[in-house]
């Protein structure tokens, strides 16, 4: 079973994004269910062959900055 990668990070306009570490898929969404189910769909927009199972991984990147 092929595993496709997912880097998902917040949006600097809010929401978040996620980029596929192997394919050319890139998707967004306001909440993290929404990209996930968008995920879901330009993978399935992506590949022909729908027969074949793909697991996901959604790598969630959160950078927090503060000053001390």
């Amino acid at each position: 079973m092929e595993e496709i990668i997912f880097i998902v990070e917040e949006s600097m306009d809010g929401g978040f994004t996620a980029k596929s570490l192997q394919y050319p898929i890139f998707t967004e969404g306001d909440t993290f269910d929404e990209v996930k189910a968008n995920v879901k769909e330009a993978i399935l927009c992506h590949f022909e062959d729908h027969k074949t199972k793909r697991m996901v991984r959604l790598h969630l990147v959160k950078d927090e900055v503060f000053a001390v």
